[in-house]
């Protein structure tokens, strides 16, 4: 699998919104096995997210996600938070917005939806199955959506 490009033939942009290591560490593993092309930004707590997402401080020239991964329990803001504020941004609303957490609970669920998150994907704990819901995430909202242009 090579991963989608936009039409101008650049890789997709991915920010991974997560606090874990291990989970941080599974999905990069997950983009290199795949051989999905698209790149892959990590930042670890719902703070720095929105100053990347902002263009603030030291990502005052990081690139527009074209797909975000938001983890729902992360330090300083959470994914809630982070999902509110993207959402109600004029400049940050069309990003869609994967919530992929440990949590299956339906206020959680129910909660992400209410605030506009494009899907909602419970992490599997298992290895293999969590490279399969990466790929699953990538073949989806990277190469059968069709996402919004770039801002």
């Amino acid at each position: 699998m090579t991963g989608a490009v936009r039409q101008d033939g650049t890789p997709i942009e991915v920010l991974l919104v997560e606090d874990d290591p291990g989970d941080v560490l599974m999905t990069q593993e997950a983009f290199e096995e795949h051989k999905v092309r698209n790149r892959l930004t990590v930042v670890s707590d719902g703070a720095e997210a929105l100053a990347y997402l902002r263009r603030e401080g030291p990502y005052e020239n990081a690139l527009r996600p074209d797909l975000i991964l938001l983890d729902l329990n992360l330090p300083r803001r959470d994914g809630r938070e982070v999902l509110e504020e993207v959402k109600k941004d004029d400049d940050l609303c069309r990003i869609p917005v994967v919530v992929l957490t440990t949590s299956a609970a339906d206020e959680d669920i129910l909660r992400s939806y209410q605030l506009h998150a494009n899907a909602y994907v419970t992490k599997p704990v298992d290895f293999d199955r969590f490279i399969s819901v990466i790929r699953q995430i990538d073949e989806f909202f990277v190469s059968v959506v069709k996402l919004p242009p770039r801002a």
